[in-house]
């Protein structure tokens, strides 16, 4: 019986942990932005999905107390133009294709230019890196973001 019952919670801690894993399998959830230039946090983004597509908004940004912490989008030119930046969709239309997510768009509030995108989960799904491109991947740079528990 004993042994019955370790087998038993070998076989739980097993269920747990691939469930766990499974959560991590999707880039759903709420990421932090390391920005590529400075290594530092620019921002939460949390992604969300709808019939097979990724979208992801901003939740908060990582400002310094002397810089305005509710910005607007002054340089964006599409209806996000004055918008805040809290809020604000800057992730669109990634679609699952093999081990990554393409097809998508990401908006550079900063400079307010929209860039073709691609992501891809890295180390069991706690990093996303995420690539803004013009053209083809090869001329673009590319962000790892860090998932928040």
């Amino acid at each position: 019986m004993r042994h019955l019952t370790k087998a038993g919670l070998a076989a739980t801690l097993f269920a747990l942990s691939a469930a766990a894993l499974a959560q991590n399998a999707s880039p759903v959830g709420t990421w932090k932005t390391i920005d590529d230039e400075t290594g530092k946090p620019k921002a939460l983004v949390r992604i969300t999905e709808d019939a097979g597509i990724l979208t992801g908004k901003i939740e908060k940004l990582y400002r310094p107390a002397d810089q305005d912490q509710n910005p607007t989008c002054v340089k964006c030119s599409d209806t996000r133009k004055g918008q805040p930046i809290i809020g604000m969709t800057i992730l669109s239309g990634l679609k699952k294709d093999g081990n990554d997510y393409s097809g998508g768009e990401i908006l550079d509030p900063a400079a307010g230019k929209t860039y073709k995108s691609k992501a891809t989960l890295k180390d069991n799904g706690s990093k996303l890196e995420v690539r803004g491109y013009i053209g083809a991947p090869m001329f673009g740079r590319s962000q790892t973001w860090v998932r928040e528990q």
